[in-house]
């Protein structure tokens, strides 16, 4: 594995707090003797304290299991600038990714556009002070642009290790306080519209699915090396491929501002890790198609078509069956059934979607009780029938400002749904088969493209300007 600490472009550091004691052993104390103390009283804090109280961490993009949804109870139902707010803190530069919680650690990737930085920023749960801030100066240009700029990808935690990707600059790895283990150069990633899908983990690898871009690829590296264990390369689909042989036309050219074949295809899609028939299958949406491979391996398990050139949505998971969105020349939705061998579009496929039935989607859907729910990027909010694909819903949500658009997937806690929009409005619906809107909340219009995290009680907003803890009442 080459290191890039050589390279011109590209450097490392690490900035801690200075007054931040869990970051310094006290002098008159082994190392050991430290390490074994802080084991017992984590032991003791489990074993007395009631299970109730131990809340989910939020590890990765879209929660523990990669589905949106969560086991959290006593989730504020309101809040605004001043009413609800555990803290917030300033963020140096706008930036579209959602944060991750471990334990007492809250973890969000950020550019820094005029230092050149590439970084993950650690902040404590409780009071959002910064405990540490790593990464790399990266001083090339990146793809993307002011709606998407670069660390758009959430960072994953396993509680020992910290992964992120950020695009050309390469895959980092840091250990919880911040000190980097290893980082992998992974090629240039080049599209007009940036990059988005976050990496996971699962078992003793880290998925990454390198794209958009003429060169696109899944890779599994190694958690603990960076070391490859294999890699998918997506096939592309040519420059002058005709606009007519994927379902577009003249009037879909120009709505999306004249683009050429490669800037509308491509998947920013993040990966997902589902249990079927016995079997673990990694499923990601691509251009004109979903696919499963095997984790472990990488091997191709089957493949479903249906969707358009553009794969900017996630898949997404529940009761049995999977969801998928996809845009481009034309919007597409469907849902498949896992478990299967080869090409499974007649067989699997349970049903599928195509204007005007279906709309476009950046977020990702969540799927709970035989419905999905999804937010369109226009704003409105739908409910599905998960077996039928058949709306039973579909409603614009209006907030407090002009701005009711939404790149943001939704969570689920019990039966609210929490929905942001890009003026960073929240709403809260009752998931079920008839719209119901709670409450609306606002954090003072300040523009949001990031999801939602959830745990310990809180949610976590990350909008252009701040890190936002909102809960009920002090910190458990």
């Amino acid at each position: 594995m080459k290191s890039r600490h050589d390279q011109p472009g590209a450097a490392s550091f690490t900035f801690r707090t200075k007054d931040d004691p869990r970051f310094r052993l006290p002098a008159q104390a082994p190392r050991c003797a430290f390490v074994h103390l802080r084991q017992l009283a984590a032991l003791l804090l489990v074993a007395f304290v009631p299970p109730a109280l131990l809340a989910d961490n939020w590890p990765a993009w879209r929660g523990p299991e990669g589905t949106g949804t969560c086991r959290e109870k006593k989730l504020p139902l309101r809040w605004g600038t001043n009413q609800n707010v555990r803290w917030r803190v300033p963020l140096p530069a706008p930036g579209n990714s959602t944060p991750i919680v471990w334990s007492q650690q809250v973890f969000v990737t950020q550019a820094t556009p005029k230092e050149n930085r590439r970084d993950v920023m650690c902040f404590d749960q409780g009071d959002g002070r910064l405990l540490w801030r790593a990464g790399t100066i990266w001083t090339e240009k990146d793809s993307g642009g002011s709606a998407n700029p670069p660390c758009t990808p959430s960072p994953v935690t396993d509680g020992e290790r910290v992964i992120a990707w950020f695009g050309s600059a390469g895959v980092f790895c840091f250990d919880i306080h911040g000190r980097e283990l290893w980082r992998r150069d992974l090629g240039r990633q080049k599209h007009g519209w940036g990059y988005a899908s976050s990496p996971v983990l699962h078992r003793d690898l880290c998925l990454v699915n390198f794209g958009p871009g003429p060169k696109s690829f899944l890779v599994a590296l190694d958690k603990r090396t960076g070391q490859t264990v294999w890699q998918y390369d997506v096939p592309s689909i040519a420059a002058d491929a005709k606009w007519e042989d994927y379902g577009g036309d003249l009037k879909d050219w120009k709505r999306l501002g004249s683009p050429t074949m490669p800037e509308v295809t491509g998947s920013c899609a993040t990966p997902l890790v589902v249990r079927a028939d016995g079997r673990e299958e990694l499923i990601v949406t691509l251009p004109l198609r979903v696919i499963a491979l095997a984790p472990q391996t990488g091997e191709p398990l089957w493949s479903c078509d249906g969707l358009n050139t553009g794969a900017y949505s996630s898949p997404f998971f529940g009761d049995g069956l999977v969801g998928a969105t996809g845009s481009g020349l034309r919007n597409a939705a469907m849902a498949i059934r896992p478990g299967g061998e080869g090409d499974v579009t007649g067989t699997h496929r349970v049903w599928d979607q195509t204007p005007p039935g279906s709309k476009g989607c950046i977020g990702s859907g969540v799927i709970w009780r035989g419905h999905i729910y999804q937010v369109t990027m226009m704003g409105f909010a739908q409910c599905l029938d998960l077996k039928t694909g058949q709306t039973l819903w579909d409603e614009r949500l209006t907030g407090t400002g002009a701005k009711n658009s939404s790149w943001s997937s939704p969570l689920l806690a019990g039966d609210r749904l929490y929905v942001p929009n890009q003026n960073g409005d929240v709403f809260v619906l009752r998931a079920g088969p008839k719209f119901e809107c709670l409450a609306t909340n606002s954090v003072g219009g300040e523009p949001m493209n990031a999801s939602l995290a959830a745990a310990d009680g809180a949610l976590f907003l990350r909008t252009d300007r701040r890190l936002w803890c909102v809960a009920e009442g002090e910190p458990r």
